[in-house]
């Protein structure tokens, strides 16, 4: 069957056998993330998921668990936003386990007011974007593992359409110098996801794995807690229209197993093995702006994202 917006999860997974597969999957104690996780339990996935609520994250599990007949959910504690709970996590799953097939880097805050960690970075590029940076390279070696196995491990990385507010302003990453625009920081770290998407493939093509970016859609989610009705208003009259129309088209709202299916596409379909560096939309190979694929801006945000955290990472 062709797949598209309405397209489901368990459409896109409907005769994949995920059995002995072992998924990573962060923030999925609701919404997409667990609805991602149910969905690959239900292949007979090894899944774990990430929390910062760990009671919220075990009740998410024990659902899972209880829906797909899977036992093999389990739920660990990690926010994104510190560097010591992700070095914490990453030696802790390590620890564990000693190769990885699939790591879905879906957790994300967005359109928040201004916050910044301990170390005054904007929250939203901390989380979205440097949590997950930080994450994702700790765990190289247990990719690694996977790909010298031969199971041909991928990385997925949740991006937005909003990638379209804003491209990452390397002068002024943390809104020091400049206006905080809670849109625009999210869409600087969007677009931050998609280039962190297209380095890592170029890094690791020796090793066997690709990373992808994705939009998942216009899902009603825990991730937007933080908006109000004039945020909304605001959001759908920055959502780029198709050209021609002759009116405004309305942002299409999917169902939460539908948002979640582009990632599972992702994860698993034929037609992307081998292939990096994408944005994928509506369970096919999107268009992103090009500034969220440039070469030299991915090369530039890798290594400016090292200086952040202060540690470079050779893989």
């Amino acid at each position: 069957m062709a797949f598209g917006a309405d397209t489901t999860t368990d459409e896109v997974l409907d005769g994949i056998d995920m059995t002995g597969r072992r998924v990573l999957i962060t923030g999925a104690s609701g919404g997409l993330g667990e609805e991602t996780a149910r969905a690959m339990a239900s292949k007979g996935a090894l899944v774990t998921i990430t929390a910062r609520d760990m009671a919220k994250g075990e009740a998410a599990a024990e659902k899972i668990r209880q829906s797909t007949g899977n036992p093999n959910v389990d739920v660990r504690e990690l926010e994104l936003s510190v560097p010591d709970s992700v070095r914490a996590f990453a030696a802790g799953y390590l620890a564990d386990h000693d190769s990885l097939d699939l790591l879905i880097n879906n957790a994300g805050v967005m359109a928040r007011p201004l916050a910044r960690t301990v170390e005054g970075w904007e929250l939203q590029f901390a989380t979205n974007h440097i949590g997950h940076f930080l994450l994702t390279n700790l765990l190289i070696s247990a990719l690694k593992k996977s790909a010298a196995d031969g199971r041909k491990p991928r990385i997925v990385n949740l991006s937005s359409a909003a990638h379209r507010f804003g491209t990452v302003d390397f002068d002024d990453i943390h809104y020091e110098n400049r206006e905080y625009d809670k849109w625009n920081a999210y869409g600087q770290s969007k677009t931050a996801n998609v280039l962190f998407s297209v380095e890592l493939t170029k890094r690791l093509a020796d090793a066997g794995i690709t990373a992808n970016a994705l939009h998942p859609g216009g899902i009603q989610t825990d991730l937007g807690r933080h908006l109000t009705p004039e945020d909304i208003e605001a959001l759908m009259a920055r959502v780029p229209v198709n050209e021609p129309a002759e009116e405004p088209a309305p942002m299409q709202m999917k169902t939460i197993p539908a948002g979640a299916a582009t990632t599972c596409w992702g994860a698993t379909a034929a037609e992307l093995e081998g292939k990096g560096g994408l944005y994928l939309d509506d369970c096919q190979v999107g268009d992103p702006e090009a500034y969220a694929v440039d070469e030299a801006a991915a090369a530039q945000l890798w290594a400016v994202t090292e200086e952040i955290l202060g540690e470079k990472f050779d893989l």
